[in-house]
């Protein structure tokens, strides 16, 4: 069942439109993530669905109701900030309560909510404590609480885990998603981090100049780019030219196979890092840089003809900068992009 369905929202700041005639549609119990660079107004469609930011056009309806005439604290939604926003004058229990007061749930109630609120999100028995003492992962996690408090229908996170370093962030990525699915919590987050967001996640939603580029799951959105864009968006740059016939590509690196089925003509393709392999005859390469990633080393190739190449390999045997090197394709990881 649909519980937030956005129809052809627009938001206008002076002749620029901010956000486009967007339709998006969030189920119950779904998280759903908005990603997008700087200005592509992922912020403000969180804000219009709030209340907080009128629109120009279209409708927000929150269980089919149209919400056009109803104010910020009577649509029940919950909100978090990427900079937590909690009151330094209030300790975490006080900050946590304060969404329950403000909907005059009983005292006795709200004590029994907040305990189990901060159980939840791993902070039990810090009721008393100063939010000055609390480490910024801590702060985020009161903030989580507090916006959960009231059991909000729908809870909005903006940026909510950008300004944590990388590893707490993963951390709290993993945990996050397990706590809204074991409350049943339908989330509509924006976030500039895809990583986050696709670990996050049951469906991504990549935004462009105020409209919608791309949505799918994490895993579709990933595999199959619906454009340019998107796919350097998501950090491909392996992204070419090419005249497809006959199941090949003939690209500017050469002759690359594609999957079957693709539709020929003039297109653009892109080819994975790990889709570029290392084999004993090839494409020659010189090998100009190379990067650790954990599991694999990241090479950057300078072919002898076309753009420097993205490439991946294993630990062992990696090659070293300045090494001459051979490369095929593995028709798999090339995607053969629409049009814009």
């Amino acid at each position: 069942m649909t519980l937030l369905q956005l129809e052809g929202v627009s938001v206008r700041f002076g002749e620029r439109a901010v956000v486009d005639a967007v339709d998006l549609a969030v189920a119950e119990h779904e998280t759903v993530c908005v990603l997008g660079p700087s200005g592509s107004g992922k912020s403000t469609l969180l804000r219009v669905v709030a209340g907080l930011q009128p629109v120009a056009g279209g409708r927000v309806l929150l269980g089919g109701a149209d919400q056009a005439a109803v104010p910020v604290h009577r649509r029940g939604v919950g909100l978090m900030f990427q900079d937590h926003q909690l009151f330094p004058h209030r300790d975490v229990g006080g900050n946590v309560a304060f969404g329950l007061r403000m909907r005059g749930a009983p005292k006795q109630s709200s004590e029994a909510r907040i305990t189990e609120l901060l159980e939840l999100v791993g902070l039990p028995g810090a009721e008393g404590r100063a939010v000055a003492s609390l480490s910024g992962g801590e702060q985020q996690r009161v903030a989580l609480a507090r916006a959960l408090a009231p059991s909000p229908r729908l809870l909005m996170l903006d940026e909510p885990l950008g300004q944590l370093d990388r590893g707490l962030r993963e951390r709290l990525v993993v945990e996050l998603r397990g706590l809204f699915s074991r409350l049943g919590t339908t989330v509509l987050a924006v976030t500039h981090d895809q990583g986050e967001a696709f670990a996050l996640a049951d469906r991504v939603v990549v935004m462009r100049d105020g409209r919608i580029a791309q949505a799918g799951t994490p895993l579709e959105v990933w595999q199959r780019p619906a454009s340019e864009f998107v796919a350097r968006f998501l950090g491909f740059e392996n992204v070419v030219p090419a005249v497809l016939s006959g199941g090949v590509a003939v690209t500017p690196w050469g002759e690359v196979p594609v999957p079957a089925g693709a539709a020929e003509g003039e297109r653009r393709v892109l080819i994975r890092p790990a889709g570029v392999v290392l084999v004993p005859e090839g494409l020659g390469c010189e090998v100009v840089s190379r990067t650790f990633r954990g599991t694999h080393v990241a090479l950057s190739l300078r072919p002898g003809v076309g753009p420097v190449l993205e490439a991946e390999c294993g630990l062992e045997g990696a090659p070293a900068v300045g090494d001459r090197v051979s490369v095929a394709f593995a028709p798999g990881e090339v995607v053969v992009l629409p049009g814009e």
